[in-house]
C-alpha cells in the first residue's frame, strides 16, 4: 500500500488532516456496536432489570452520558479527526444472552465528512464506563469488541454483514 493510500499522509508520509472543504455537505450516520462480556457475580447484581444502581447512578445511565459525550468531543481524542457538529447521538445498552452487554451508538450529522469515529468513540467510552462501575465487583469483565456496523452518507456507505451479536 502507498503513502498516496493512506488519506492521514501526504506524499512526503508526514501526518496530514484530509481537506474535507470541497466535499458535499450530506447528511451522515453511523451505528457502532461494543460486546461486553460480564461475569456471573456482575450480572446477578445487575438484576433481571439489567439496571444496576451505584454510588454513582444507574451504571446503564451513566455510560450513556459518558458514551455521549466522549463522542462529542472525539476531535479532542483522535489526531487529524475534524470537529463535527452532531446533530444526534443516542446510546443504547442491553443485556444479550447470558453473559453479554450490547453498548450500541449511533452518531448522525449534517457536514461534509462522516462520523464513524464518533460512533466508535461513544461505544468505546460507554463500555468503559460500565467496567469502572462494575470492577469492584470483578475485574473479569471483557470488552470483547468494537465495531462499526454501518455508515452512511458521503461518497459510500457501507454495512457490516455478519454483525455478531
Amino acid at each position: 500500500m502507498t503513502c498516496a493510500e493512506f488519506t492521514h499522509l501526504d506524499e512526503s508520509s508526514s501526518p496530514q488532516m484530509v481537506d474535507v472543504g470541497l466535499k458535499e455537505v450530506t447528511e451522515r450516520r453511523a451505528v457502532a456496536r461494543t460486546i461486553i462480556d460480564v461475569p456471573d457475580k456482575v450480572l446477578t447484581a445487575l438484576g433481571s432489570s439489567g439496571i444496576m444502581h451505584s454510588s454513582k447512578g444507574s451504571i446503564f445511565d451513566v455510560a450513556i452520558i459518558a458514551g455521549t459525550q466522549a463522542a462529542k468531543k472525539t476531535a479532542d481524542l483522535i489526531p487529524l479527526c475534524h470537529l463535527i457538529p452532531l446533530d444526534s447521538v443516542k446510546i443504547k445498552l442491553y443485556r444479550e444472552g447470558d453473559r453479554r452487554i450490547i453498548v450500541e451508538c449511533r452518531v448522525k450529522a449534517t457536514h461534509r465528512t462522516g462520523v464513524e469515529m464518533e460512533a466508535l468513540v461513544g461505544c468505546s467510552v460507554a463500555a468503559l464506563t460500565v467496567y469502572d462501575m462494575c470492577k469492584a465487583l470483578s475485574h473479569e469483565i471483557v470488552i470483547e469488541e468494537t465495531k462499526l456496523i454501518e455508515k452512511t452518507g458521503g461518497k459510500s456507505d457501507y454495512f457490516f454483514e455478519n454483525t455478531k451479536t
